[in-house]
């Protein structure tokens, strides 16, 4: 199994985090049912190395500078979105033998073929929630499009058999649909039909005046 390494935190000033964050590492928290949390450090390219290897669920190592080692996944992860870099982690201690929910991110595969007919592809549920235990947690869930035509939709209950563990979700919702293609008007023909509608009005207009002229005999 991948092994990452982690140090224990000590100092938790905010002076000492921005340190550490500044010195390569992460600062993050060890916790799970059956230990105390503990304040850790990883260094940032060691675990997104880990993160590649081991998938958004992935199970690893995370051993402390004791020596000793947790089976963990990673919870939550915090980024700093203007330095596009990780600011804190979430390890949790997870028990192999209890079944869990874990969210699994959806991919499509393959060409709608309503997509070639101007149809619009919209993908509506990007994660899907699974409960297995930790080691049955898929990395992705993929799901094919290539038979979507135009006004078709693929919900939960179209893909539960094709995923070897229980899918929380509801059976109704919808993962994928393709959508008709937008009809726009065209600005010319708008144009258009707006100056013979102002001719037909004005011709209306002159005709009513006509008839309002004294000594005009009908």
């Amino acid at each position: 199994m991948t092994v990452l390494k982690a140090k224990e935190r000590n100092d938790l000033t905010g002076h000492q985090t921005k340190q550490i964050r500044n010195e390569g590492f992460v600062p993050g928290v060890l916790y799970g049912k059956k230990i105390e949390s503990k304040p850790v450090s990883v260094e940032s390219v060691a675990f997104l190395k880990t993160l590649r290897e081991v998938g958004q669920n992935g199970l690893f190592d995370l051993q402390l500078e004791s020596g000793k080692k947790h089976h963990v996944m990673v919870q939550e992860i915090q980024v700093d979105a203007l330095k596009n870099h990780y600011t804190h982690i979430d390890f949790f201690e997870v028990d192999m033998k209890v079944e869990r929910d874990a969210n699994v991110p959806v991919h499509l595969e393959g060409d709608a073929p309503g997509a070639s007919e101007g149809g619009i592809v919209n993908h509506l549920l990007y994660e899907i929630t699974v409960h297995c235990l930790p080691a049955d947690i898929p990395e992705s869930i993929t799901v094919d499009i290539s038979e979507l035509n135009v006004g078709d939709t693929l919900s939960i209950a179209e893909i539960r058999s094709s995923v070897s563990v229980e899918i929380v979700n509801e059976d109704e919702e919808a993962v994928v649909t393709v959508q008709p293609p937008t009809v726009t008007e065209d600005p010319d023909e708008t144009e258009e039909d707006n100056t013979t509608a102002l001719g037909v009005e004005a011709t209306e207009e002159r005709e009513d005046d006509n008839k309002d002229r004294p000594g005009r005999v009908e």
